[in-house]
Formats: structure tokens, sequence, C-alpha cells
């Protein structure tokens, strides 16, 4: 499709405006081929005409579809252009509050002028490991892809830091190397990384300084090249300066200050140590006031002196305390220089400098003021003007001062030298970015030399590496008509170039600023394109730079090129006692001493030019220097950081597009766009094009098993002309406009969709409705038909009832009668049984009474004869039961005749109760004989037993030794360290190991041999330990000796003897307590060792979930229709490449922690320590989940909200499978909960936002507030979170606790609590299973 095709009504372009440099505007009409204007309406709906320029055919650019808008590469963006890319930042900037955003290789970093949490220890180990892209762009990101090519390839690295003053160059490069510090820790005592880092404020401090643009401001040019070992890490590190500004040391502007140690040297006035140095206050000294104000807001000077001297000692230099003396005695004497008045009489600051110093007061007084001039017959010593003199005594300040910068740079780099070889390094550039300002000179002459070579190194390598991605992908390559500016460094550096013809100026004593320009003139005007000359002046001259077009002004270029001192001034330095200064000007001494112990490679090039003069300018110099570094720099891997500055006035957040435009020309960023959109901007690979417009495909397409085979389908269908995408080995090419136009596609289909549900919904709604009316109508008219119908038969149906109230009366009536009959009935029937009743029992009585009359005097005789004979209990047994015969008999009987049968049967009775009686006697006695028998007997085993104990006890007294030491090492060595989890636990009842230990410890308790028992104790402590270090990666022994520890742990307690204790313990087992031995203390030690084993365990648990947790969490969409893959641009994800590798889904965090469950369990582990083990798991994937979410913009959506509390929801439901909701292992999964919550809610009104605050109190505000910022759109039909909305939650959550801790900490262990548990298990009753080969164990 061409683009002009997409110049249609609703589609947006950009239009160039004077204020804003780009304002959107919507197209009203479509755009028709040779028109002349673009109907469009701006934001604000005004309505205009925009004229095309027909010459060139060029359209306004088109605006991206919003939901391409804020990415985290601008190359991701469908149209890569200049309006594009400053939309893209501002919505980042302002919106979201993100300061870092990818193009390409470079990394776009704004400068927020505000302290953001994003720079901590939490933030360095999140991006540690992780591949570029994988998360949301930072500079760690940049250090890390840096460190992790050095280790990979063997191959140094470079990072180049570039922008303007102010734009955080500086603290870009510092932060660069602290990170190089925290990954790569050495294992010396040398601690080199915090020599490395405290590098910073001592260069700082001299080399730093307030501008109007910067506060601290970088004056200098700096490589610091980190050396790595062959372990990569750190073993030291070299630095290497580029063209200090000297001139700032005697002059600065309005409004600017000197360098920060002068006014640190000045807040120490009252310093005792101080006192010699005669300081003042800084506004009395000359150069440290020139700018007005020197004092800066927020900065404590004397503070900062502290850390400077501090930071000198920690570099080694406390050993050497002259050192810092010496250098603050230079720094003195060069302000008390700044105060000398050229005039007749004395001065006093002319001394205190002179004595500072140790030079001859009268000898620098007159070659301050006079000069010397050689002549073929005689030397004539002449006066010079006062203002020459005081350039003279600004020449040596300066001289002074660079000459001490250059030393305290070569002494830091002498305690950063190491002993060994350097095997790789990794090279930190902090070097000036392009300048032009009103009045521009030889210092931004040779600064903006540098940034075309720097951007000639870029352009070179940017095209080396498209080149080298079409390769990788099998596309053709075509040439790339890219910016080259080689005719500019031409212009400057080639033969006879602007730098030849200024060295060959400083040649002439009388060369003057003048005849160079001229020079120029000649050699350049209307000759080379690239040189003009101003319109309306005759003292400079203009070069076309890459960036912008800079006008020079000639004046001082001679001076500050030749940058000459006066030969007298430097012999009085030269022979001072002062050993420092005198050192400064030796220069053949100077160069031998710089080169000594370390190797710096020197700042010109190894041919010297014959003649003196040239070989020392500056312009030489720096040409010479800037030549080595490049060479370094092509012989690296390069990294780029681009650092902006939004605005000039230094405000958070706020973004001045002109500004920042203009630095986009300059850095390079806008190139970079250039090349890409040349060609193929837009790649994607097949996953991420085949998740993204799935929904352009038929289920014929859906259908095919080859996804990649199905994109290439679909494409071929969608869009025709083939020459607009490419197809790769792993990637689609799309050419610029095509992804907004799939975009396009893609929501037309969708809105499409949206009225389709949109008018089956409607009608279904009002199907419903109808429906609904419909029988309300019948059921009205119900009631009015029943209604009709009563009132025409009113009368027939009070006849009815009326017949009816007389038949319903009869039946009453009749009712109440039969019941009245009923009771007298019931009544007279129960009246006379009671009367018969009380007849038969009265009766009976009498018949009762005679009979038990007789019976009593029966029984009265047999019990006297039965006690006779002495069985008194069968007796009574025998009269019970003839009482009971009797009465039963009794009772049949009312009438007296029956009393001779019941004579008859007692007898009967009696006579079987005597022959009873004499056989129980029979029976006793020989019960009683037996009885007898068993006594003798019982006593004579007592005494065989009694016997055999003795025998037991001396053998195993006589024995002890061997035996114990023979269970103590056999133990430790087959049973503790050979001991297989896996084959063994299988018949093992829970803790065996531990039981078997512990019977071992109660028998030495037993024989009572204090030196055994802690023998055995010791032995047992060594070998877990040595067993637990030996496998500290082996996750089912750490699970099998965490478990028998905390088992011996409760053993000790559970038979110590204590109270506490023994109150759980059956009888049985109170027997097997110890007796003579207290082993609290070894009870403390096995605590700290299973606390150990408990620590390593958790350990390998966190390992093997780690890499599990973002993909399986976040990444992973297993919901369907729910998708927010989206084009990631240049810096593709590790987890997006076309591969058939199984993916990582929840499950697989739910397999893992089933495993390490289910190996518990097999282990016996208790309840309550598998509980605390799987809560500090759950801590962990919640808290490297919500960390994920923080740093990754692209998982701040709606749909990835719903993604992530279903997956919560499956690893609840893990916990109610497998029983551990008492854990509150969930609650740990709160912020992750809440954070999900707050992706899905609304984010509009003020009921939002308070429901928000109420809702997310396990969120620190500066979580929530990032949150909101990243949240992302994944459909042109969600809305972004507006500024304004999250000013209002901010205001409502406020700064409380822990307001700034934006990640969580992975690290954080709960406390682990090893609760005492009895164990139900009898020593006793333990059996040993034949399969641990502990056949030398013998129960005693």
């Amino acid at each position: 499709m061409a683009l002009s095709e997409l110049y249609t009504k609703y589609n947006r372009v950009w239009i160039p405006d004077a204020e804003h440099v780009w304002k959107s505007a919507e197209i009203l009409k479509d755009y028709t081929s040779g028109s002349n204007y673009l109907e469009v309406q701006l934001e604000d709906g005004t309505e205009l005409k925009y004229a095309l320029d027909t010459a060139n055919g060029q359209l306004p650019p088109l605006r991206n579809p919003d939901i391409l808008v804020g990415e985290n590469d601008l190359t991701a963006l469908s149209y890569l252009h200049e309006p594009a890319v400053l939309h893209n930042l501002k919505v980042r900037f302002v919106e979201s509050r993100i300061i870092y955003t990818y193009c390409g290789i470079i990394l776009v970093a704004i400068n927020p002028y505000k302290q953001l949490p994003l720079y901590g220890d939490a933030i360095i180990h999140a991006y540690s490991g992780q591949n570029m892209g994988d998360m949301d762009p930072h500079i760690f990101a940049v250090a890390e892809e840096a460190y992790k090519q050095m280790a990979r390839k063997n191959k140094n690295q470079s990072i180049i830091v570039s922008g303007e003053s102010g734009a955080g160059k500086t603290v870009s490069a510092r932060y660069t190397m602290r990170y190089f510090a925290t990954v790569s820790k050495s294992g010396s005592k040398a601690h080199v990384e915090d020599k490395v880092l405290a590098s910073n404020p001592i260069t700082e401090a001299i080399g730093n300084a307030k501008t109007t643009r910067n506060d601290n401001s970088s004056r200098f040019g700096k490589y610091t090249e980190i050396s790595f070992d062959k372990s990569y890490q750190i073993i030291g590190a070299n630095m290497r300066t580029y063209l200090l500004e000297k001139s700032r040391v005697v002059f600065q502007s309005e409004n600017e200050r000197n360098y920060h140690i002068f006014y640190q040297l000045c807040s120490s006035v009252d310093d005792p140590e101080f006192k010699n140095l005669r300081l003042l206050t800084a506004d009395k000294f000359v150069y440290t006031s020139m700018g007005g104000r020197t004092d800066i807001d927020s900065v404590d000077d004397k503070a900062d002196m502290m850390e400077t001297r501090r930071t000198f000692s920690l570099l080694g230099r406390s050993r050497s305390p002259d050192f810092q003396i010496d250098v603050f005695r230079v720094l003195a004497g060069i302000l008390h220089l700044g105060n000398i008045e050229i005039r007749a009489s004395s001065d006093y600051h002319l001394g205190v400098f002179c004595e500072l110093l140790d030079v001859s007061a009268e000898d620098v007084s007159r070659w301050l003021c006079q000069r010397r001039i050689v002549l073929v017959a005689e030397t004539v010593v002449k006066p010079v003007p006062q203002k020459r003199a005081i350039n003279a005594r600004d020449a040596l300040a300066k001289h002074i001062y660079a000459h001490l910068f250059d030393y305290i740079i070569h002494k830091i780099n002498t305690v950063l030298q190491f002993p060994g070889k350097q095997h790789t390094f990794i090279g930190v550039l902090d070097i000036y970015g392009f300048e032009t300002f009103e009045v521009n000179s030889f210092e931004q002459f040779c600064i903006n030399y540098a940034n075309e070579k720097l951007q000639q190194q870029f352009n070179l390598h940017v095209f080396k590496l498209e080149q080298e991605e079409y390769m990788k992908e099998d596309i053709p390559w075509t040439l790339i008509d890219f910016y080259d500016n080689q005719p500019v460094i031409d212009l400057i550096e080639a033969k006879m170039g602007i730098l030849d013809l200024l060295d060959e100026e400083c040649l002439f004593p009388q060369g003057t600023d003048q005849n160079w320009l001229q020079k120029l003139y000649n050699n350049y005007l209307d000759k080379n394109a690239l040189f003009e000359k101003p319109r309306m002046s005759n003292q400079a001259f203009l070069i076309q730079h890459f960036a912008d077009k800079v006008e020079y002004q000639c004046k001082g270029f001679l001076e500050k090129n030749r940058d000459i001192l006066p030969e007298e001034l430097v012999e009085i330095m030269r022979v001072s006692k002062f050993h420092l200064l005198s050192d400064f000007f030796q220069e053949e001494e100077l160069g031998l001493t710089l080169n000594r112990g370390i190797k710096v490679r020197p700042a010109r090039p190894s041919v010297k030019p014959a003649n003196k003069q040239l070989r020392t300018t500056v312009g030489n110099k720096f040409r010479s220097s800037l030549y080595l570094l490049m060479e370094t720099l092509n012989a690296t891997t390069p990294h780029y950081v681009r650092c902006i500055k939004p605005n000039d006035e230094k405000l958070p957040f706020e973004y001045d597009s002109k500004r920042v435009v203009q630095q986009l020309r300059a850095c390079g960023v806008l190139e970079t766009i250039h090349i890409s959109a040349q060609s193929y901007p837009s790649r994607w690979t097949y996953i991420e094009f085949y998740s993204r417009y799935s929904i352009l495909m038929s289920q014929a397409e859906l259908g095919l098993n080859d996804k990649k085979q199905t994109c290439k389908t679909v494409l071929q269908r969608l869009i025709q002309d083939s020459n607009q995408y490419k197809f790769g080995r792993t990637k689609i090419f799309f050419r610029a406009g095509q992804v907004a136009y799939l975009e396009k596609l893609r929501s037309d289909r969708l809105r499409g969709a949206c009225i389709t549900i949109q008018k089956h919904v409607r009608g279904w709604s009002q199907h419903r409705k109808f429906l609904q009316m419909r029988a309300a109508a019948i059921i009205i008219q119900q009631y009015v038909r029943g209604s009709r119908t009563i009132r025409c038969f009113r009368h027939f149906k009070n006849l009815k009832r009326a017949w009816a109230a007389v038949v319903i009366q009869r039946y009453v009536r009749g009712h109440l009668v039969r019941q009245v009959y009923q009771l007298v009935k019931v009544a007279t029937v129960t009246i006379q049984s009671h009367t018969r009743g009380w007849l038969a029992r009265k009766r009976f009585r009498q018949v009762e009474t005679v009979c038990c009359c007789d019976i009593i005097m029966l029984a009265s005789d047999d019990i006297q004869q039965i006690s006779e004979d002495g069985d008194l209990l069968f007796a009574y047994e025998g009269l019970k039961k003839g009482v009971n015969i009797v009465t039963a008999e009794v009772s049949g009987f009312v009438c007296p005749s029956n009393h001779r049968a019941i004579e008859t049967h007692y007898q009967t009775q009696r006579e079987n109760f005597e022959r009873e009686v004499q056989s129980l006697k029979f029976q006793i006695e020989h019960i009683q004989n037996e009885n007898s028998q068993l006594q003798k007997l019982f006593q004579e085993e007592n005494d065989v037993n009694d016997a055999i104990r003795q025998e037991v006890a001396r053998l195993t007294t006589e024995n002890m030794m061997n035996l114990s030491m023979g269970i103590l090492y056999s133990l430790s060595c087959p049973l503790l360290e050979g001991l297989k989890p896996r084959g063994v636990v299988v018949n093992m009842i829970p803790g065996l190991i531990a039981h078997i230990l512990f019977m071992c410890i109660r028998h030495a308790d037993y024989i009572n041999d204090e030196g055994k028992i802690k023998s055995l104790m010791r032995a047992i402590i060594d070998s877990i330990k040595k067993v637990v270090k030996t496998h500290q990666e082996d996750f089912d022994m750490l699970s099998f000796w965490l478990s028998n520890t905390y088992q011996m742990l409760n053993c000790l307690k559970q038979y110590s003897g204590e109270e506490d204790f023994m109150k759980y313990n059956t009888p049985r087992q109170n027997k097997n307590c110890l007796q003579n031995f207290d082993l609290s203390e070894y009870r403390q030690i096995i605590s700290d060792v299973a606390i150990h084993i408990y620590h390593q365990f958790v350990t390998i648990m966190e390992k093997a979930l780690m890499p599990l947790i973002v993909p399986g969490m976040l990444e992973h969409e297993s919901l369907q229709g729910i998708s927010s893959m989206k084009p990631t641009g240049f810096r593709k994800r590790s987890t997006s490449i076309y591969e058939d590798t199984e993916a990582c889904t929840i499950s697989s965090i739910l397999q893992q922690l089933s495993h390490f469950h289910s190996t518990m369990m097999q282990h016996g582990m208790d309840i309550g320590l598998i509980k605390q083990a799987v809560k500090q798991q759950f801590f962990l994937v919640g808290a490297a989940s919500l960390n994920g979410i923080l740093l990754r913009k692209d998982m701040c959506s709606c749909r990835k909200g719903m993604q992530i509390r279903c997956n919560i929801s499956y690893l609840e439901e893990w916990l109610k499978e497998k029983d551990l909701q008492s854990s509150s292992a969930i609650d740990t999964m709160e912020p992750l909960s809440q954070a999900a919550w707050l992706l899905q809610v609304n984010k509009s009104t003020d009921e939002d936002a308070q429901q928000i605050a109420k809702m997310c109190t396990e969120l620190s505000p500066v979580q929530i507030v990032k949150i909101l910022n990243s949240y992302t759109p994944i459909d042109d039909f969600e809305k972004r979170v507006s500024p304004s909305f999250v000013r209002k939650v901010q205001d409502r959550v406020g700064s409380g606790a822990g307001s700034a801790q934006l990640m969580l900490d992975t690290q954080y262990r709960y406390q682990v609590i090893f609760p005492f548990v009895p164990s139900p298990q009898a020593l006793e009753l333990i059996q040993v299973p034949s399969s641990l080969k502990l056949n030398f164990l013998t129960r005693i």
C-alpha cells in the first residue's frame, strides 16, 4: 500500500509549528493526488488548509496510532520521523514520568532534575543477568549489556555518554561504574571497586564547576577504563582526560563559579590545619568571586570538602598525609596569585603565594612585570604593560592548576593500577556534547570537532549493525543513504586544514587571530560549501557541522592554542624548593614519571614533529589524543547513551520541545531514525505478528499448524505490494507506515466486531423487553376477564354459598357430639380398669405375706450351715437364686391351696445347694496347691534374670569405648555422609535417622561418660555440617537432612527430662529420658545448624523458581482472547524469538512447587516447617512478579492485570489442594494482587482515586504512582492515565513510611521457627531397615 493512500479522513498528521515545533492535526477530507493543500483540524478545533510543497511532493508526516505511542523503543514506531520521536519522548517523560527510552542502539536519557528511586541495589540486581530489551530502558540495562558481551565474546567494550552541559552525562557515567562495581565484586581485600567509585568525587571536585546551564558541569572529557580479570571481576582502572577548561581558573561569566575544589577549600577557612594557608572566604578571592554568588543552593561546600578528603584517604593516600596538604597548598597559592595586583608597592598576597610555593618573591615580582628579549649580541630586559603582566599572572595560574589536575589524575591511576595482566576492559567515555552558544571560541571548536569524530564512528557502527541484521535474516542488502560528515572532519584536520593553519600562524611571533582568519577566508570561502563567512562580521567564520551551523569568533584562538607561559616564570617554578611544584615544570622528568608503574597511552603520537613550538600547541595535542581515543573506541564494541536536557530552567519534568529537538538533531538520534527509516524500520518476530494480528486471519488460516507460514499467507493477502515487507528467518521486516496500516485494519475489524456484538445485544435486550411487556399484558387481561366473570355470576354464587353454609353447619354439629361421646367412653373404661387392679393387688399381698415367712425360716438354717463350711459367697448367691425362684413361683399363685407345692420345691432346692457346696470346697483346695508351686518357679526365674543383668552390665562397662566409637564413626560415615535419601526413605518412619542417633546419645548418657557423649555430639554435628556442605546444591539431600536435623532437635527436647517437654510424653517415653547430662548447649548448636540448612534449602528453591516467575506469571497468556503482544523495536525480548521450545507457564511454577512439596512430604518434614518454606516461595513469586511489573512498562495493562489475577487464583487453588491455606502464603502475594487490581480498575474520576488509595494499602505510594504512570493501553479503545489523575492519587496516598521504596527485596527471608513437636514413636519399638546396612547396631 502506497504511503499517500494513508492520507484519508480521520487519520492524523504533524504540522510544523513555531512554538511547539510540531502540532497534531486530523485530516478532514481524503487527500487526492495533485492537490495543493490538505484540509485539517488542529486539536484546539481550528480548521485550516495546510499548503503542500507540490514541487517536492512532500506531504506532512503521518502521526502514529496511539497504541504505538509511548513505546520503549523509538524504532518500534510505524512512522519514523522527527515529530514522532519528539512526541513519543514527551509522552513518556511528561505523562509516564519515564526518563529512559531506546532508539535502536542508543539509550536516550532525559534529565528529570529530580531524585528518582531508580538506582538502588535492588534495581541493580533486577537488571543483572537480564537481556537488553527484557526490561524497561535503563542505564543499568546498557551497563549489563556491555558487561555480558565482554564476558561472552572476550571483547573490550565502551560506553559513550554524551550530551550538552546539564544533560546528566556525569551522573549517567557514575551510575555505570557503580553498576560494574556492584555486579563484579572481587574477592580481594583491596576493595578496588570502592576505589573506582571513590575517584568520582575527587575528579568532580577538581574538574567540575557551576555554569549557567548546570550546577555540576564537567569541564573536561574523561575516558575511564575499568579492567577485569579472567573471572570478570574488577582488578583496576585507568583514567584519561581531555581538554580541561583552564581558562575557568582565571575567568568566570556571570552566575558561574570556578572549580568546586576552590570553594570547598574556602569553606574550611576556620579549620586549624589550614591556618598556615591563610585562606579567606570565597567572596574575597578574585578567582572565586567573578561570577557573583559563591554558593549553590542545596550544596554544602564544607560537607563536600569532608567527602573529598575522605575519598582521598580511601584511595590510599592516608599513608602519605602530606599529599593532601601539598595539594591544598598549591590550590591556596593559586587563589592568592589571583589577588596579586600589578602595582609599584609590595603586595600581601604575593608574599603568601611565594611562601606557600616556596619561590622567590623578588623573582616572581620582577618577571611578572618585565620581559627578557634575547638578541644576537645582548639580552634586553623590558617592562611590559599592566595588561600583559596580568595575562602572565593568569597564565601562570592556569598552568599550575593544569599540572595539578594532571598530577591528581596520575595519582588516582597509580592507586587504581593492578599488578596482574588485564584480560578485558570496559571504557566509560564522559565527554562534552555538541555546543553552540552566542559566543563560540576555541573550546567550542575543539568540542565540536571531537563530536564530529564521534558521530562518524557512530554512523559507521549503526550502518554495520544494519548490514549484520540483514545478513543474519537473509534479507537482500541494499545500500542505505546516510549523512557522511567526513568532509567536515577533513575541513578541520586535513593537511592545510583549519588546525594546520592555526598551528602555522602560531609559529609567527607577530601572528594574530585576524591574519589566521584571513587565511581561512582565502583557502575555503566559496571553495568549500561547509565553510562560510558571516554577513555582518569580519571577526568570525561559520562551519556547517552535522548537527547545526556554528559561528566561531576568532578572537583568542591563537593565544589559547599557544598556551604559552613566559620562560622566566617557568624557570622560577622549576627551581622551587617545594618539590611538588618543581616537578610540575620538569619537562622530560615529568614524562618519565607519568609512565612509571602504569601504562598510560601518551597524549601525542609517536612521531614527534621537528618544531618544538608546534608540538606543544593545544590543538595539536588535542588532535593526537582524539586520534588515540578513536583508535581505542574502534577496537571495542560501543554502546551509546545520549543525555538530553529537557529545559533550561532546570524544572523537574518540564519538556521544552524546541530545546529537545535541537539536542536530538545534535546527538545523532534523528540520524539513527533516518538510517532505520531508509529500509525496513518495523521488525516483528513471527510469534509477535501471529499473536497481534490473529484477529485478521480466517478460520482456515488459523487451523494451519505452521505459524510462520500462516503469517506469510496472511500478510500476502493483506498487503499486495511485496516490496513493502520482507520475510526473514525469524522476523518480518516492514517499510514505514505498513504497521500503521495493519493497526488500522485491526482496529476496523475490532470496531466491526464491537458493532456486531452491540447489534445482537441490543436486539436481545429489545426482544427481552418485548416478552416482558407481552407477559404483563396477558396477566392484565386475565385479571380483567376474571373480574368481568365474577360480576356476571355474583347472584348464583350467593345462593351456592348459602346452601354450602347449611351443609357445613350439619357436619360441624355431628362432629362435636361424637367428640363428647368418645370422652365419656374413655373415662368410664379407665375407672373400671383401676378398680379391678386395686382388688387384685389386695389379694396378692395377702398370699405373699404367708409365703415369705416360711422361706425366711428355711433360709436361716441354710445360712448357719454354710457359714460353718466357710463359703459365704457361694451361700449368698445360692440364697439369692432361691429367693428369686420362690418369688417367681409365688407370684403365679393367688390362692392358699398352692402352699404345699412350694414346700416340696423348696426341699428339692436345699438338697441341690448342699451338693454344690461340697464340690466347690474340693476345687478350692486344688487351686491353692497349684498356686504354691507357681510362686516357687517365679522366684527361681527372678534369680536367673538378676544374674544375666549383672553380666550384661559388666560386659558393657568393659567394651564401652570400642562400642561407642564404632557406633559414632559408623553413623558419621555411611549413615550421615553416604546416605541417599531417594533410595532409603520408602520404608522408613519419619526422622528414623534422628531417632537412631538419639538412641546412641541416650546410651552414652546411660553409662554416664561425659567425654564419650561430648565426642559423640561433636561428631554428629560435624558430620551433618560436612554432608550439607558437600551437597549444598542437592535439594533432596538438604530436604532429607533438614527433616532429620529438626527431628533430632525435637528428640533432644522431648527426652531432656525437662518438665515443659515431659508433659507431652507417655509414661513409657518418660522412662527413656536422659538422666545424667544436660544437652541444652548442643540443642542450640543443632538449632543453628538447622537454620543454616533451611536457608540453603530455601536458596535452592529460589534458584529453581526465579527463572520461571516472570515468564510464567507475567509473560505467558493463558486466557482466551487476551493478548497484550506489541512490537518491541530494535531491542527484541529474549522470549520473543521464534522457537519451538516450550514456554514457561503458570503450570511450570505449580509443577516446581509440587515437586518441592512432594519431596518434603516424602522425607517426613514437619508440616509447620513445610508451611514456612511454602510461604517463603510464595513471597518470592509475588515480589519478583511485582518487580517485573514495576520495571516493565509492557506489563502494565488491563489485560495483563486479568492474567495475573488468574494466575494468583491458580496458586491459591494449589494451596487448597495441598491443605496449606493456614500457612499465610497467599497473604504474601497481596501487593501483587493489589497491583493487578490497580491495572484493571477505572482510573479517571475522584471516586476512582479515593478507591485506589483505600484498596492499595500494601503498595507504597511510589509503587502506585509508577504503575499508574506506566499503564499502557493495548488497544485504541483503552485510555491512558492522565497526569492530573496521578496527582489526585498522590495527594490521597501521601508520602507515608516506605514511600521511597520502589522494588521489593526478593532476598528478604522470614524468620524460621522450629516449634516443638513431640514424636509419638516409642524408641524401643523402632526397627532399623536392612537397606541402611547398619548391621553393627545391636539393641541393648
